[in-house]
């Protein structure tokens, strides 16, 4: 297919790449120019100055961007690509954003003979630079069909959740659990430190039982160690906690703990740990101890 892919960041070039290894003639934008001339330096394609140059004549425009506004700039702002689709290309959304934005641009979309799918991603970067990314959509179900193939050059998971918002929706409940699972995490690392347990032999012990989880496999040691510097910001997940809160603000949903955990990673942030992947919860725990490599 003909795609064009708006957004190289953290994720972004790496789902741009698996489009390009996988055969498709990928045309990429990002705000930052540079980057994106490297990009096509090291994986092939073309380079587009605007997000309407890359849309013309495009089957698929993909984005991967980072908050309401900036989808809102890419697609029907000044230059914005849904201005130069050609009738009956797909826009795919793979932004973390708001299920109420997606609504708005699937509306749009329509009524200028477009397509739009809210396609938000799960397996932070580690999972991008694999291609095995959990990718949760919302739209038109024939839309989907034709723009599953090309998704599935990154991803291990693809699936239609329900009509249009129901991606962001998804990946706010993704983002709710993590949230638990993180500050539970950070209290039994916490509570066996302080025990005078050996860690790593209770990570590996518990890791097995039903208390196993992704984060525990993956961060457990790490957050022992007090290692921060990699994986998914703690502003970022503070952006989508928001997104979370707002929902459940609107439709009536009690958060209370994820309410609480929004709270203690805005410590984490006054503490200097914005950019400390969002293990570093366990910072608040221990000041003295874990938290000061960062």
């Amino acid at each position: 297919m003909k795609i064009g892919f708006i957004g190289l960041g953290v994720m972004g070039r790496h789902m741009a790449r698996h489009l390009a290894a996988a055969g498709h003639d990928v045309t990429v934008y990002n705000r930052t120019e540079e980057r994106a001339r490297q990009w096509v330096e090291a994986n092939g394609g073309q380079l587009a100055p605007t997000p309407a140059a890359l849309a013309e004549g495009q089957d698929i425009v993909m984005a991967c961007v980072g908050n309401d506004d900036d989808v809102l700039a890419v697609t029907t702002g000044p230059q914005g690509a849904f201005a130069a689709m050609t009738k009956d290309a797909i826009f795919v959304d793979h932004t973390t954003a708001s299920a109420n934005v997606a609504r708005r641009l699937h509306d749009t979309a329509t009524g200028l003979g477009l397509d739009f799918i809210d396609a938000p991603v799960s397996g932070g970067e580690a999972g991008a630079e694999k291609g095995v990314l959990t990718v949760m959509c919302g739209g038109d179900e024939a839309a989907f069909e034709r723009a599953k193939p090309a998704i599935d050059a990154f991803a291990r998971s693809c699936r239609l959740m329900g009509p249009s918002g129901a991606g962001q929706l998804t990946k706010m409940a993704n983002q709710i659990c993590i949230a638990g699972l993180v500050q539970a995490l950070s209290e039994g690392i916490h509570f066996s430190q302080t025990a005078g347990l050996d860690v790593e032999a209770m990570l590996d012990v518990v890791s097995q039982g039903a208390a196993g989880s992704w984060q525990m496999e993956n961060r457990g040691r790490t957050m022992n160690r007090g290692e921060f510097g990699f994986g998914f910001a703690v502003e970022l997940m503070r952006k989508d906690l928001g997104i979370c809160l707002a929902e459940a603000k609107r439709s009536g949903a009690s958060l209370p703990v994820t309410a609480l955990v929004d709270q203690f990673y805005s410590d984490v942030e006054k503490a200097g740990g914005s950019r400390w992947d969002t293990s570093s919860l366990i910072t608040r725990l221990a000041p003295d101890g874990t938290g000061a490599k960062g």
